[in-house]
């Protein structure tokens, strides 16, 4: 697809803003050095047809909101063109980029770039710096950003609280009180000492579907029988993600079809905002996720065993995420000479590869569920899709809520190449079935 840079502009902020430094906290300090990218879609209306009206909002309600970089660019497609949505490498240029060749201090914390399409839509992209901000507090600014846009006023118990110092260990550090095995590296694949190969192989993304009734049927299959080797005791029922990652963690290994007794891995970012005894402030703004991992488990028990039982794997590893062992991980950060050697997993491939790739035999699975992207509307209506605007390696997903709020979901996926066709075909086979077996009862 081919993208026109019309202008660059530096949106700053309206009102005089507070000065000093911003201390980042354990939890921002072992975030990639990056930023995460999304693009939010809006069709053809005719507020937003309005090329000076819409740039002229959006500029204005940013000062308001937060200082910027602000880009306009114009595309010769049509919406309709870019499918769905799916993060390839035409989805990628409606996202600002950014020079990581170029000294640090020079990285804007947010850019934004707004591109109009031929047929009138456009996209607003953006990219926010990971070492500030989480998925919470990115839909939160949003939020914000959306409703001074429309004309409202932000409310009290919508202002952000920056106020990092609360996540920081006390001195002196007590040593952790557990095994923090989500910082030790994944498993390689067997007969391997490295993952430089892996690394290196060519991958794509792609955008699954996954319809209620399908979603539903996955749920019912999690929560039919607690396997006998389950360990923990399930008090709740799977959840809709719970039910669907561990699907789709299970396919994933099938298509990739290792030997029996190889280890694999699953990485999820787990809000630590309620976690934490007192919980965080509401508008907490900053990174105040951690990352858990599934226990080591081989292929052949994963796939061999029903989906409760790798669905209890998944739940095992968000629950451990306690009070006490998330202050005993915040603890771990801290007592770190060289925090760097914590940030394992994807980094932009512009940027660098990192030593603990999370990809083959590994996943990473994150949730997007509960984020309330699609009430972002800035007067011109809400957006049709929002998904990431780049997946940077093999092996990272995204489960995210539909565009039609019925209970259907979005994965947003990058796989090997090699492996995606197998991967479609083994993850639709199952649910397709009981799909069918829903539709006929209606």
């Amino acid at each position: 697809m081919m993208v026109t840079l019309k202008s660059t502009s530096t949106i700053v902020p309206s009102k005089p803003t507070p000065g000093g430094i911003l201390q980042l906290s354990e939890t921002d300090q072992r975030m990639q050095w990056t930023h995460a990218p999304l693009i939010f879609i809006y069709k053809t209306t005719s507020d937003n047809n309005e090329k000076i009206t819409t740039l002229e909002t959006l500029k204005d309600s940013l000062s308001r909101a937060l200082g910027a970089q602000l880009l306009e660019a114009y595309s010769e497609v049509k919406l309709d063109e870019l499918g769905d949505f799916a993060p390839t490498k035409a989805v990628e240029d409606l996202v600002p980029k950014v020079d990581y060749g170029s000294p640090i201090e020079d990285w804007s914390l947010m850019l934004v770039q707004v591109t109009r399409f031929s047929c009138g839509g456009l996209c607003v992209g953006t990219a926010m710096s990971h070492t500030v901000v989480d998925g919470w507090s990115v839909a939160k600014f949003f939020n914000a950003w959306t409703k001074l846009a429309r004309g409202d006023e932000l409310e009290a118990n919508e202002m952000p609280f920056h106020d990092r110092t609360i996540l920081l260990s006390p001195e002196p550090l007590l040593p952790p009180r557990f095994e923090h095995i989500e910082f030790t590296k994944p498993p390689l694949l067997l007969g391997h000492t490295d993952a430089k190969e892996q690394q290196m192989k060519e991958t794509c993304a792609t955008i699954l579907k996954v319809a209620k009734e399908q979603v539903e049927g996955l749920r019912k299959k999690a929560n039919e029988i607690p396997h006998q080797d389950m360990e923990m005791v399930v008090t709740q029922p799977y959840s809709r993600y719970e039910a669907v990652a561990s699907h789709l963690w299970r396919c994933i290994c099938k298509a990739r079809a290792s030997d029996n007794s190889q280890p694999t891995r699953v990485s999820v970012a787990v809000d630590i905002r309620s976690r934490l005894n007192p919980s965080l402030p509401a508008g907490y703004f900053g990174n105040a996720t951690l990352l858990t991992v599934t226990s080591k488990w081989v292929h052949g028990d994963l796939l061999s065993k029903p989906l409760s039982y790798a669905a209890g794997k998944l739940r095992e590893a968000i629950e451990r995420m306690t009070n006490e062992y998330v202050r005993s991980a915040l603890d771990f950060i801290a007592g770190q000479d060289d925090v760097s050697t914590l940030r394992g997993g994807f980094h932009i491939r512009a940027y660098t590869k990192t030593p603990n790739f999370l990809g083959n035999p590994n996943v990473s699975i994150g949730s997007w569920i509960n984020f309330p992207f699609y009430g972002m509307d800035y007067g011109w209506g809400k957006p049709i899709y929002i998904g990431p605007g780049l997946l940077n390696d093999d092996g990272k997903s995204f489960i995210m809520s539909s565009p039609t709020a019925d209970g259907s979901l979005l994965i947003a996926l990058r796989l090997q190449t090699e492996y995606m066709d197998s991967f479609k075909k083994i993850f639709y086979e199952s649910i397709d079935i009981d799909f069918i077996k829903a539709i006929s009862k209606i």
